[in-house]
């Protein structure tokens, strides 16, 4: 089976306290990124991109130091590629039918 483009969008938020928090995203069990985060008043427009055969794949977040920040995940679409995404995470990535 061949392998599909996809590009999520995630809006990413964080309010936090004293030092700059680390956050992780993970496509499934694969960890995406970890940052700093170091704005205030401000969201992220994350993208991720995904070259994967068809199936489902779960996109998740999660604080590496949860005491003094709160992350939140809003506004999760696609911006390019055949997949859609459901409301725990979860996309799935379908197959491009051939044009002949």
């Amino acid at each position: 089976m061949q392998k599909e483009f996809v590009t999520v969008v995630v809006d990413v938020n964080c309010k936090w306290s004293g030092d700059p928090p680390r956050y992780r995203c993970y496509v499934n069990d694969e960890l995406f990124t970890e940052r700093n985060w170091i704005w205030t008043d401000q969201h992220l427009e994350e993208m991720i991109p995904i070259l994967a055969k068809p199936g489902q794949y779960h996109v998740r977040y999660e604080l590496v130091d949860p005491e003094h920040a709160r992350l939140k995940i809003r506004n999760v679409r696609i911006a390019q590629g055949s997949a859609r995404i459901d409301k725990s995470g979860y996309v799935q990535i379908t197959a491009l039918e051939s044009l002949e």
